[in-house]
């Protein structure tokens, strides 16, 4: 497989491509399943590029932190190599340094409360159990 066939743009050993749009990166790398969802999660707030809220066509380059909310837990990442088309995860594992914290423990995530599926909003006397539950009262 040849530099060019795998999406990196290359001038020999040189990497040609000095930035690409957020959303195309992180779609690129195999951070989400789909550029459209790259986007949606740009457009909503859940991707930062070096602390700031970033639009899906703002520019990322070499050495920008890249942080993503994706089901609840933070994804931190530092872009090594910019990339225009969708690689292989070898490739991908490259492109970036994963600085993302370890996920919590199944242990702790199973002890969460949860609501079925379907049951509706909670009820007030449910919402203070769960507030009473969680530390967060104010007796």
């Amino acid at each position: 497989m040849t530099p060019a066939d795998n999406g990196i743009r290359t001038n020999g050993n040189k990497s040609t491509a000095t930035q690409a749009r957020v959303d195309s990166w992180t779609w690129a790398v195999r951070l989400f399943k789909t550029r459209s969802a790259a986007a949606a999660a740009c457009r909503g707030g859940h991707v930062r590029v070096n602390g700031v809220a970033a639009k899906p066509a703002q520019p990322v380059k070499p050495g920008d932190e890249v942080r993503i909310r994706v089901s609840g837990l933070e994804r931190i990442v530092i872009v090594e190599q910019i990339v225009t088309k969708r690689v292989g995860a070898p490739i991908a594992a490259q492109c970036l340094i994963d600085r993302s914290p370890p996920p919590p423990p199944r242990e702790l995530l199973a002890a969460l409360p949860r609501r079925d599926r379907g049951s509706g909003r909670p009820t007030k006397r449910e919402r203070r159990e769960t507030d009473r539950l969680l530390g967060r009262t104010e007796e």
